[in-house]
């Protein structure tokens, strides 16, 4: 079987972090928004990384570019369709995306209830017109603090019908995961998926609050997991994904390079690590850069590239049935 015949699927990709730079021209001109260059050639270098940052705080920077043209209702659910048409463009046979409603609320100060309905329509809509299925994952964004994520939390399970995930992401160095447990028992009440962001910034012990505080289903980054050999051990045992993402984890300076990412180590390990593309309209890149590129640069070989790429399909947050639709579309 080529690389070619099996499952493309990202579950790791930020819906405000993928919008393209002609639409945030669009919006600015629309909305008479401030912007430095006014051509996707001149803006491109602005919006997007183009060397490694000296840290996560500093990629962040480059969200101010992302969230600069959600202004609105429509701005906002334009920018969900088109992150469906974009996977669709690509070639996914499914994708998760994440969004914080009040990261995406803040820069024009919107109602974060409204932001909410409006990617779950924009995304729905996306579903309609591209044929591709579609999770969605609702981010607490940690930074706001305890008190502000149970308003977001209110947001997203206003919109519960639409949602299959919950999130926690963020300042993960000064606000622990321990401080949202209340906030994902009620998710998981709600019959929501879990994930979390954890062991990017903080080290092992961030990834254990996530597992045993959170009810982490699966961990985003856990870059400093293999710190500890008894964790690494948990991941392998009890079956629990890691979602990868390996340009972003270099430009963030997370890692060095892409030769000192773990995801060979997680993969060896027997570890249910994936591969994603995190902030693809920050990274200037998509899932085909990361399994075709980073991936051999990380060291994977092309039988590891497989496996993560079928773990990506054990590791959704997507039903039996639709599961089994795409392991035939690669069973011949």
């Amino acid at each position: 079987m080529t690389a070619d015949s099996l499952p493309r699927i990202d579950l790791h990709r930020h819906l405000d972090g993928s919008v393209r730079v002609q639409t945030i021209i669009d919006l600015a001109n629309q909305h008479n928004l401030a912007l430095p260059a006014w051509t996707v050639e001149e803006l491109l270098p602005v919006v997007q990384v183009t060397s490694p940052q000296p840290g996560i705080l500093a990629f962040f920077e480059k969200f101010k570019w992302q969230t600069l043209g959600m202004v609105d209702e429509n701005a906002i659910r334009r920018i969900a369709y088109e992150n469906v048409e974009d996977a669709a463009l690509e070639g996914l046979d499914y994708i998760e995306l994440r969004f914080s409603p009040f990261f995406m609320a803040q820069a024009h100060r919107l109602d974060a209830g409204m932001v909410t309905r409006a990617v779950v329509e924009g995304v729905q809509d996306g579903i309609r017109d591209f044929c591709i299925p579609v999770g969605l994952i609702g981010i607490l964004s940690r930074t706001y603090g305890a008190d502000a994520a149970w308003k977001e939390l209110d947001a997203i399970l206003g919109c519960r019908d639409g949602i299959n995930g919950l999130d926690l992401a963020g300042d993960e160095i000064h606000y622990p995961g321990v401080l949202f447990s209340p906030h994902f028992r009620k998710a998981q009440d709600a019959g929501l998926h879990i994930t979390v962001h954890a062991g990017e910034a903080a080290g092992a012990e961030s990834v254990w609050q996530a597992i045993r505080d959170l009810g982490a289903e699966r961990i985003g980054h856990a870059v400093h997991a293999p710190e500890d050999p008894a964790l690494m051990d948990y991941l392998a045992e009890s079956k629990i994904p890691i979602e990868s993402n390996l340009t972003s984890n270099v430009q963030t300076s997370t890692v060095p390079d892409y030769a000192s990412h773990p995801l060979r180590q997680f993969l060896e390990k027997g570890i249910r690590a994936t591969i994603n593309t995190d902030d693809p309209g920050i990274s200037g890149i998509d899932l085909a850069y990361e399994l075709d590129i980073a991936a051999p640069q990380a060291g994977l070989s092309l039988e590891q590239i497989r496996q993560a790429r079928w773990n990506s399909l054990e590791a959704a947050f997507l039903g039996e049935e639709a599961k089994e639709r795409i392991r035939n579309k690669y069973s011949h």
